[in-house]
């Protein structure tokens, strides 16, 4: 039978979350280093990366083991769940652009892609910055409004590389491989920002 803990462990959820976040820097720096270096050694970076988001999963699975057996929780239960799972999910995003990058076929990378996983690793630091603040709820406006400006460089990068396929005479095939790659990437920079509303909402009803 699980064991309930009735004292709040707080110490404890705050250092998951700052692992989360932690491990989310070093999966979107390994991106930065898998892109760079393409197409060298990208069996060793994808092998990096798929660790990395197991990692993020095993960090996953023990907040939400805590969040349940523990009675009083530090604050909204459904809040810590929910953040979990946002962090969780950058990771995925992540992951999945490298998966596309490495198992579509590409044979050089695009410098536009280059530059996305450059706005996501700073995205990442951003979000860890601002988790780092999570606990006693302090102010982490200044990287919240950061990491927002940094999703409009991703928009923005994700629509001229997109539209950049379709001028002159592109190749079916390469023209779709890399709108899926372009999108994903954004997906992962999206989720960045996704994690940074969960966590403004927290601190909101808890100031």
């Amino acid at each position: 039978m699980a064991r309930i803990s009735l004292v709040p462990q707080k110490r404890e959820f705050y250092d998951l979350y700052n692992r989360s976040a932690a491990n989310i820097v070093a999966i979107s720096q390994r991106l930065v280093q898998l892109l760079d270096d393409f197409p060298g050694d990208a069996d060793e970076g994808m092998r990096d990366i798929k660790e990395l988001e197991h990692e993020g999963d095993r960090i996953t699975h023990d907040l939400i083991d805590m969040i349940n057996r523990t009675f009083v929780t530090p604050f909204d239960r459904d809040d810590m769940y929910r953040l979990a799972g946002v962090l969780d999910d950058v990771c995925d995003h992540i992951d999945d652009s490298a998966e596309m990058v490495v198992g579509y076929g590409v044979r050089e990378v695009h410098d536009q892609a280059r530059q996305q996983a450059q706005v996501i690793q700073r995205c990442a630091t951003k979000l860890a910055e601002a988790i780092s603040l999570l606990e006693g709820f302090k102010d982490s406006r200044r990287q919240l409004i950061e990491l927002r400006t940094l999703e409009d460089e991703g928009d923005r990068l994700s629509r001229a590389a997109i539209a950049g396929l379709f001028a002159g005479d592109p190749d079916p095939v390469s023209l779709v491989r890399w709108k899926d790659i372009h999108e994903q990437l954004e997906e992962a920079v999206d989720a960045c920002e996704n994690a940074a509303d969960v966590l403004e909402a927290i601190l909101v009803k808890n100031r």
